[in-house]
């Protein structure tokens, strides 16, 4: 099996963790933190454009000692740079960078000044008081340190949709060529399309159970066999994440499908109906007594309790039950019903390519229309736009909507949100946009109420239109910041606001309750990506499966409209 992708932006961000904490020049750094992105964005296998001998130097941000590395990568799974920090750095120091507050500085004062080398050091020594008596942390950074050990321990083993994603295609891919093969799915928390997974529960059926268990255990992408049975084996990934492989006999497919698929809040309330009925509902099949009535296919379990089928994203015994016993499930919106993209990046700011290029890609998809939302001037780091920069941008977004036909590029800006709820550019230039995408990109630590004023006030504005990645939050990176999320969604409610469910997967934010929450509200939402590369647009699947689980449907999100009524919502009509 080839490396994958997600190995190989791994092996870059650990490189870079580790140069960073041994005071590396900031340039040596930053290099590897953008090639982990790039590969990771990569729609293509890195590890087949090397065996196809293709140019990685025509990657962004890629020159040849980065090409180099990606070929040494892809071909032996490491790379000589990473094996040798290893060996000069002890413990988990990369995974100290996970700790809000601690950069590499600090974690090298940690090291060099404590001996810490691992999160349970660090915890240790928090608890003892030892760290807020070392220079430049004190008691605040200690106490913040061991408040955020916390969501460190949580995210530890959640592995992101985009690597759970081609971790699964590569093994179904595999499993998929095994002669015999009739039923093959992930189920668990990967099928209910939840922001991350613990594992992925495979299931399958075929003429040849052993071969298929064979297969499994024989794959390339297993670093280790940790079960192995006659129609069940588990197995630690190269990735880490861990793998359980269940061969079902056909007539129970269904049934084990719907129980490994999950929650187990909803399979017990699914299972509480059946006992009412008379009847016992198990990974097996449905059973009157001790004669199987069902099972093979997943409605036959919920027609058997008299509901209709209920879709993967809602099984949380959030209320599903109740809706498909009033015939009120909502029509989930679709990826095929999305028209366009509200949040993009070119190379104008911190984006990977050119405006004709995401434009290209958007085309490519199908889309009718595309917003370029640059940074504003506040973000420098992502040379953020000025006033002069932005009407020389919307210039050329005008001299290319000229020449195209069947689809237009909207002009627009993700303007920040200051301190005071003011925004970053003049009302003048503002005005001249399409869609204005306010957000939130400093000052994380305001007290709730602050933050929550600071937001509120920046949804009076008139121009703006769209308020992004509502809570700020990084998954298994930054916790959101402290803010009334309810006040929030009534103020965009209030003044007909829009809420980015920003489909990035580290993002995914809106988060599905507040979907359902915007939703209730009667709060439209745009599901965009925050693209900052071509690859970054097919982020939409993961948005619309965040969006599928907070029950909205397509008339709750503006990008399935098409240009014309985006145009008149846009403009507040």
């Amino acid at each position: 099996m080839p490396v994958s992708n997600a190995e190989i932006a791994a092996i870059f961000s650990q490189i870079g963790d580790l140069l960073e904490i041994q005071g590396a020049n900031p340039f040596r750094v930053r290099a590897y933190r953008v090639a982990a992105r790039t590969v990771g964005d990569l729609a293509r296998s890195a590890a087949q454009m090397v065996r196809d001998r293709e140019d990685l130097t025509a990657l962004p941000g890629i020159g040849e000692d980065l090409a180099a590395k990606i070929r040494e990568a892809a071909e032996h799974g490491t790379v000589d740079l990473l094996e040798e920090l290893r060996r000069k750095m002890p413990g988990e120091l990369g995974r100290l960078l996970e700790v809000a507050g601690l950069g590499p500085k600090r974690v090298q004062v940690l090291w060099k000044q404590l001996g810490i080398t691992t999160l349970q050091e660090l915890e240790s020594a928090a608890k003892a008081g030892k760290i807020r008596m070392l220079p430049g942390f004190g008691e605040k950074t200690q106490s913040a340190i061991l408040k955020d050990l916390g969501r460190v321990a949580v995210a530890a083993g959640r592995t992101l949709r985009p690597v759970a994603d081609e971790a699964a295609r590569l093994l179904l891919r595999h499993l998929g060529a095994v002669r015999g093969v009739t039923c093959l799915d992930v189920a668990g928390s990967f099928r209910r399309a939840k922001e991350t997974v613990g594992d992925l529960d495979v299931l399958a059926a075929g003429e040849d159970p052993g071969a298929l268990i064979e297969a499994f255990v024989g794959y390339d992408g297993v670093e280790r066999v940790t079960a192995h049975g006659e129609t069940k084996a588990s197995a630690v990934l190269r990735s880490g994440l861990q793998v359980d492989l269940r061969v079902i006999p056909a007539e129970s497919y269904g049934a084990a499908l719907h129980y490994f698929t999950g929650s187990k809040a909803h399979n017990i309330a699914v299972r509480t109906l059946g006992v009412k009925k008379g009847l016992k509902i198990n990974e097996y099949g449905i059973f009157r007594g001790s004669r199987r009535i069902g099972g093979a296919k997943e409605e036959d379990v919920f027609r058997a309790v008299g509901l209709p089928f209920i879709p993967p994203e809602l099984r949380e015994d959030r209320g599903e039950i109740d809706a498909a016993r009033a015939g009120a499930l909502p029509r989930l919106v679709e990826l095929g019903q999305i028209r366009g993209d509200l949040h993009a990046h070119t190379s104008r700011s911190d984006g990977q390519a050119t405006l004709e290029e995401m434009v290209e890609a958007a085309c490519a998809r199908g889309y009718e229309y595309l917003a370029i939302t640059e940074h504003s001037r506040r973000v420098t780091v992502a040379r953020g736009l000025d006033a002069a920069a932005l009407r020389r941008r919307n210039k050329e977004i005008d001299r290319l909507n000229a020449r195209l036909k069947g689809f237009v590029v909207l002009k627009g800006i993700e303007c920040d949100i200051l301190e005071d709820g003011s925004l970053d550019l003049p009302d003048a230039v503002l005005a001249e946009l399409d869609v204005v995408v306010a957000a939130v990109h400093s000052k994380f630590n305001l007290p709730r109420k602050k933050q929550t004023e600071r937001i509120v006030r920046a949804l009076d504005h008139p121009q703006v239109r769209i308020l992004a990645h509502p809570s700020g939050r990084l998954i298994n990176e930054r916790d959101a910041y402290e803010v009334d999320i309810e006040r929030i969604v009534a103020a965009a409610a209030e003044r007909g606001r829009i809420l980015e469910l920003d489909a990035h997967p580290q993002r995914l934010d809106l988060d599905d309750v507040h979907c359902r929450l915007a939703k209730g509200h009667g709060v439209k939402v745009a599901i965009s990506t925050d693209a900052h590369a071509t690859e970054h647009l097919d982020f939409m699947r993961y948005g619309v499966g965040q969006a599928r689980r907070g029950w909205l449907e397509a008339g709750d999100v503006v990008n399935t409209l098409g240009l014309a009524a985006l145009r008149r919502l846009l403009k507040g009509r």
